[in-house]
């Protein structure tokens, strides 16, 4: 009887699901088309800027294209390096790759942009890596250099598109240009709602690229995908984004780099816990230590922190909530008792703006907050419409 009573509920949720959770298995991510853009890469020396989540299933795209007797001359390699296994704003060095023999040009540390050098004799340049569609996320910088770097050289860009797994939302404040940096170098919400190949349109077509400069730009886009989705990666996009959870919460507990609030890196858990060794209202502890490839000397190395466990408000709430969590920021500066020492500059850079800093230390509200925001997303919103290349959210 109570299955009966709750049929048609259960029949609605399913519709629904099925409407807004497509299946992985069913999106086809750009990479995997290869009918679509081996032929282009026929014959052309080849560079590709990739990283672990460069896959064709469960085969790497370098692996792939060297099976296909495509001319692989270098890879490319952005923060976190070609194999995944550096943790944030470490530098990853170039070398060669063990497994291909291939060069890797490392575009981190001091050497974000190719060269010249680098991309001598390059006739094709392939763009193929996971974003999480965050402002802050440093990928889509290197994809600006990289656009920048081909359009210098007349070199052709082809990205191999792939599904943003917070694409299903705006939000978040408009970075203003003099809080241009590598972790935001355009003017737009924190959360963008853009795959990587929709955002490469953008800079191209916008003219945002240095000099106003173009790039000869192809995008293969994804199958079966639009943005009301909830697309769950099948490899983790960094060291310190390993689950969905950690990715659907990285938007808004990434403000809290630039705080004295732990985000976990060091533990099992990094973007899925909050907290500080005095925060007296925690109900979780943890102690961040050394892991390599992940946290090198954590915040907080080796002390017990109190805090709180998010992993499960990440999985369920923060997806369907479509916005940033601001209650977490606000009650953390409420309760730290060293307010003056709470933001750092390095808050301001991910923000795009000292407006949210000040607006949290004058008390303002979640909807006062936000309000402030609105104009600006609504002008973003405009430009963006110009290049979605899958059916939007709204």
């Amino acid at each position: 009887m109570a299955m009966m009573r709750y049929a048609p509920l259960i029949f609605f949720i399913t519709i629904v699901f099925n409407c807004y959770a497509q299946p992985v298995s069913a999106i086809e991510t750009g990479a995997q088309q290869t009918k679509l853009f081996v032929p282009l890469l026929k014959e052309k020396q080849v560079g590709v800027v990739a990283n672990q989540t460069s896959v064709i299933g469960k085969t790497h795209l370098i692996d792939s294209l060297l099976a296909l007797k495509i001319n692989v001359k270098k890879v490319f390699a952005p923060e976190h390096g070609f194999r995944g296994e550096g943790e944030a704003g470490e530098t990853i060095k170039g070398g060669i790759d063990t497994k291909t023999g291939l060069q890797i040009v490392s575009l981190y540390g001091n050497h974000k942009k190719p060269n010249k050098e680098d991309v001598e004799g390059i006739d094709l340049m392939v763009f193929d890596i996971q974003d999480v569609g965050v402002r802050f996320y440093t990928y889509i910088s290197t994809l600006q250099y990289v656009m920048e770097a081909c359009a210098e050289n007349n070199i052709e860009l082809l990205v191999l598109d792939r599904p943003n797994p917070n694409g299903f939302f705006i939000d978040g404040p408009v970075l203003e240009k003099k809080y241009e940096s590598f972790v935001g170098m355009q003017s737009i919400p924190v959360v963008h709602g853009l795959t990587i190949g929709e955002y490469a349109q953008m800079l191209n077509g916008e003219k945002l690229l240095a000099n106003n400069l173009q790039c000869k730009l192809k995008v293969i886009t994804c199958a079966n995908y639009n943005h009301k989705m909830h697309y769950e990666l099948p490899v983790a996009p960094s060291p310190n984004l390993p689950n969905m959870a950690s990715i659907y919460l990285y938007p808004t507990l990434c403000f809290f780099e630039g705080t004295p609030v732990s985000v976990g890196r060091g533990t099992e858990n990094p973007f899925q816990v909050i907290g500080y060794p005095s925060f007296t209202e925690g109900n979780f502890q943890f102690t961040p230590k050394s892991m390599l490839g992940k946290a090198a000397k954590p915040m907080y190395e080796n002390q017990s922190c109190s805090g709180i466990d998010l992993r499960e408000f990440g999985s369920v709430y923060i997806k369907n909530a479509k916005s940033l969590y601001l209650f977490w920021i606000i009650s953390m500066y409420q309760s730290y008792p060293e307010k003056e020492k709470f933001f750092t500059p390095f808050f301001d850079k991910l923000a795009g703006t000292n407006l949210f800093a000040n607006q949290i230390i004058e008390g303002k509200s979640e909807e006062e907050i936000r309000k402030s925001w609105q104009a600006d997303i609504n002008k973003y919103k405009l430009v963006r419409k110009r290049y979605l290349l899958y059916d939007d959210f709204e």
